[in-house]
């Protein structure tokens, strides 16, 4: 692999996002885009993105706009405009085109996480997209918990984010410890969605999102002890994809000879024995 490249992608709305390429010696002639989870550092996916791209993949990670390299800064934070839908519609899109155009004969294989793959809904490059791997991405409506984490997600949406944000002008997710800010149109919008059963679908008719066109093979990854992404939550995302190849799976990972996985854990280099591997195998097969 060669070392990894910063490049800026302009958007649509005219943003530029930061974002970063990592080019194997010897390609594949495929690319994989890691759409990130929310308020979470492209950074977080690097050491994914190294051992893909020794495999012949080239990678790209990048921010989204009010996110790290793409303008997070307070000041910034506090006049940006963006939402959600914009997060999917303008700066996951961009991506995806950008990869296009300078890997014409790729196939292009897209790994969200979380957030990264509700906001497929606004993409109106999908058509561009040969795979689809979804890891822990799910519905954010709170009646998908039980217990403590449905407290824990109640609080969230109904007192932390409305309490915060007026304050700040934005939501202060640094200041408790949770992930990186975020622009407050985007929380805002992200809240509404979260107190619905529907959510998204709440806001927008489904006939009028993306998900109908991905006509091809989807992975849908959920696992055990996952405080942000509950088996039925992931459910929901997966059954949005009705045109697609659908593979769903739940990995315990008792059944693998593995430690816990959690929310995060997918992306670390603990699991490239493992998880990694197995996920080689699917894009192979696949793509």
């Amino acid at each position: 692999m060669t070392e990894p490249i910063e490049v800026s992608i302009k958007t649509v709305m005219g943003h530029n996002l930061g974002a970063t390429v990592f080019k194997p010696k010897n390609q594949n002639n495929k690319s994989i885009i890691i759409s990130s989870a929310t308020g979470v550092l492209q950074r977080f996916y690097h050491k994914f993105a190294r051992y893909f791209s020794e495999l012949g993949y080239t990678i790209y990670t990048f921010d989204y706009y009010g996110i790290g390299k793409s303008n997070s800064n307070v000041t910034s934070l506090k006049q940006n405009k963006i939402n959600l839908k914009s997060w999917g519609e303008n700066d996951q899109a961009a991506v995806v085109a950008y990869v296009k155009s300078q890997n014409v004969d790729h196939k292009i294989i897209v790994i969200t996480h979380s957030i990264g793959g509700q906001i497929l809904a606004f993409n109106q490059n999908i058509h561009q997209i040969d795979a689809i791997i979804t890891v822990a991405s799910q519905s954010g409506y709170w009646k998908h918990w039980k217990g403590y984490e449905r407290y824990r997600m109640f609080t969230f949406w109904y007192l932390m984010i409305p309490m915060l944000t007026p304050i700040f002008g934005y939501f202060p997710a640094k200041t408790i410890n949770l992930f990186e800010n975020l622009p407050k149109q985007m929380v805002y919008q992200w809240r509404r969605w979260g107190r619905q059963k529907d959510y998204m679908l709440s806001e927008y008719n489904y006939d009028d999102l993306q998900f109908k066109n991905f006509h091809k093979d989807l992975l849908s990854l959920s696992f055990p002890n996952d405080e942000y992404a509950s088996v039925s939550s992931v459910d929901w995302l997966t059954k949005q994809f009705i045109n697609s190849n659908v593979d769903r799976r739940h990995v315990v990972p008792g059944d693998l000879g593995i430690p816990n996985i959690g929310h995060f854990g997918f992306f670390r280099d603990k699991f490239q024995d493992s998880l990694w591997t197995l996920l080689h195998k699917w894009i192979e097969e696949h793509s």
